[in-house]
């Protein structure tokens, strides 16, 4: 059931998005701790607040990625079960809402890491869905010549 949804899900991806989720997680820790303080002080106070609630939310998709992506290494390696990984509370945390009026308001460096950060979150969670406990859905093809090949 699990296991051939899972085998869509190559090491070489895993390792792939891992490293992306990585070196993201550098460059917003780089950004938001260091060089964004500058950015963030030249903000209006109002959309300072958002600024740092953004590099919370930037901080909690990573997180969320990098912890499915050491499951799916763990599954791998041969640590734990694919249905131990599909366990709810080992699938992909939900991923907090960016404020869609803030973003514009944002400096660019800030608003390239969320964009970022919110498509890594969203190609990890096609990819989760993709591996639930839920039977996979039969393709209509194959359900059609199954129904041709009996009626004969």
């Amino acid at each position: 059931m699990f296991d051939a949804a899972h085998s869509r899900i190559t090491p070489k991806l895993v390792d792939s998005l891992y490293a992306d989720a990585m070196r993201l997680a550098d460059e917003a820790r780089t950004y938001f701790d260091r060089e964004g303080r500058e950015d963030r002080m030249a903000l209006d106070p109002l959309i300072r607040v958002g600024f740092s609630c953004e590099s919370l939310k930037v901080t909690t998709r990573l997180m969320h990625v990098i912890a499915w992506l050491l499951n799916q290494r763990a599954v791998e390696a041969g640590e734990m079960s694919a249905d131990d990984a599909a366990r709810p509370e080992r699938r992909l945390g939900e991923a907090p809402e960016s404020e869609t009026e803030l973003l514009p308001l944002l400096p660019a460096a800030a608003r390239r890491i969320v964009d970022a950060s919110i498509d890594l979150h969203a190609r990890v969670q096609r990819l989760d869905e993709g591996t639930g406990g839920d039977e996979p859905q039969p393709s209509p093809a194959r359900s059609l010549l199954s129904r041709l090949q009996r009626s004969l």
